[in-house]
């Protein structure tokens, strides 16, 4: 009895203590804060002028570049943000302060000099270490830095998760970086060096695209939504002075310059052909209809608001009588956590002789192993109903110099980050969006869906090539157990009864996780 009366009495200091320290702590009051809108595309800016003009030639239709690599996909940025002569309207949801971070964050500082109006909206979940360079950055005149779902507690930031949990558990997973209002970067990457495939650590294979016109306008809008919205708060409100942020943010750049490995990097910027592309208007930018799929700002919240939630569209797009897929659905996906509706969605629609596939990561390749647990409880299931599944390799065997789209989904010493889907090779979907709960209910997310058989047949295409040689392809074993089949250099099949590459501690890790009732964050 007097142990416990200890541990109540314990239990309700601890309670009070964590009352107290949020209301020490508040969200301050967002009366008063500005409200602001994206600047159309205009002819008087160079990109726009571009964009406008074939835009006139192809109604209806937005222009769409694909970014595959690491080194591509920074340059494009840099480039654009180098080009920007009237509005950068940025979005992330992790912003790094490494090499690449560095240097992308130098280049919205030089466009705000120039008198570019920057917009940078990111989520406060994913900027550590970075607090003093995004206050000095707020505080240029043409410059504001906004932060979601933001952190009132500075150190220990993640102390605020015992007295705010059920907000902060919420974040923005948005991707988006728009220029001019006429070209925008939509896909799966964060800032960072990890996802620009930059330095000799591992790295995330990502997919994103560059798309111009309607769909810059489009993203544009969802990117006021957000910006205006009840969870984005300025830096300045949140952040503390930081007299000497500029000072730092150059000390940071000038360690990345002075990065041997940054050398092919700076060069990947000065070699790109990207803004001669897209003034030039040739046959590379290809128009298709575009669509953006994107939550409505409140699910930060937990409220779902009028626009709805991107996973009930997507579960149309994939069900839909006009839309849903005839032929074949193949999903990348880094973090897969189908649950009992989504298990069901793709065993039906293999039911109904649709040939469906999913790639993810392989244990050995995950970095988040409480994911990869959740989802290998789906697996027996979801072969039994004859999906078919592949597991990305830590050694695949897709050279890298095979400049194609699996060669990017594939790599050593790399994880899988990219969240694409192609329907019937006529349709695919690139975003932020992951398939499991926490991007279906608590995050935000967004992507475009594109309507090209050009892109889908190269989804189509490197799904097969991953799966040939870069993937171990799972089947059940007579005794309905699952087992990993993948072959060696000269063809012969391998067959693997336990998870590949793995420790028994490992395997006992992904067990436990399976049981815990944690599906519902994953």
């Amino acid at each position: 009895m007097a142990l416990f009366r200890i541990f109540l009495t314990a239990l309700v200091i601890a309670v009070a203590g964590l009352l107290a320290t949020k209301t020490m702590f508040p969200l301050p009051d967002r009366q008063g804060i500005e409200t602001t809108q994206a600047i159309a595309a205009s002819d008087r800016t160079r990109i726009g002028a571009a964009v406008l003009r074939e835009q006139a030639a192809h109604p209806g239709r937005s222009g769409v570049i694909p970014l595959a690599g690491g080194g591509e996909a920074f340059a494009a940025r840099v480039l654009l943000a180098q080009t920007a002569e009237r509005t950068l309207d940025v979005q992330y949801y992790i912003w790094q302060g490494d090499t690449t971070g560095y240097l992308l964050l130098d280049e919205l500082r030089a466009a705000a000099e120039r008198g570019v109006r920057v917009r940078l909206l990111v989520d406060d979940n994913g900027i550590a270490g970075l607090d003093a360079e995004l206050r000095a950055l707020d505080d240029l005149p043409n410059m504001q830095v906004r932060l979601f779902n933001p952190f009132t507690l500075r150190r220990p930031k993640l102390l605020s998760f015992a007295f705010d949990f059920f907000r902060l558990n919420r974040r923005m997973h948005n991707k988006s970086f728009t220029v001019d209002g006429a070209a925008t970067v939509v896909g799966g990457r964060n800032v960072g060096d990890i996802y620009f495939a930059f330095g000799p650590d591992a790295h995330y294979i990502d997919t994103d695209v560059l798309a111009l016109g309607p769909a810059a306008t489009d993203v544009s809008e969802a990117f006021d939504a957000y910006w205006n919205s009840a969870s984005a708060y300025p830096a300045g409100m949140i952040l503390p002075a930081a007299p000497d942020g500029l000072v730092q943010l150059q000390a940071g750049v000038t360690r990345a310059m002075a990065d041997d490995l940054a050398a092919p990097y700076l060069a990947a910027i000065s070699q790109s052909p990207l803004i001669r592309t897209l003034m030039a208007g040739p046959d590379a930018v290809e128009w298709a209809r575009l669509t953006l799929v994107v939550d409505d700002p409140g699910k930060g919240l937990g409220q779902q608001g009028a626009g709805g939630l991107l996973i009930e569209r997507l579960a149309a797009i994939l069900t839909g009588a006009a839309t849903g897929p005839t032929v074949s659905v193949d999903l990348i996906s880094a973090y897969f956590v189908p649950g009992r509706h989504g298990t069901g969605l793709l065993t039906g629609l293999a039911a109904q002789g649709v040939a469906v596939r999913v790639l993810t990561n392989a244990q050995e390749a995950t970095d988040v192993m409480t994911v990869h647990g959740s989802y290998a409880e789906y697996r027996p299931a979801l072969l039994a109903g004859g999906v078919g599944l592949g597991e990305l390799r830590a050694d695949p065997l897709i050279p890298q110099q095979d400049k194609t789209l699996a060669s990017f989904l594939a790599g050593s010493a790399s994880s899988l980050h990219s969240k694409v889907f192609a329907i019937d090779g006529e349709q695919v979907f690139i975003g932020s969006f992951n398939f499991d709960p926490r991007s279906a209910r608590l995050n935000t997310e967004m992507g475009l869906l594109i309507e090209s058989t050009t892109f889908a047949k190269a989804v189509t295409r490197a799904v097969d090539q991953v799966m040939e040689r870069g993937a171990y392809a799972l089947r059940l074993s007579p005794a309905n157990a699952v087992e990993w089949v993948t072959q060696d250099e000269s063809g012969a099949e391998i067959v693997h009864a336990t998870e590949p590459n793995t420790t028994w501690f490992d395997r006992f890790k992904v067990r436990v996780i399976g049981v815990l009732p944690v599906e519902w964050m994953m």
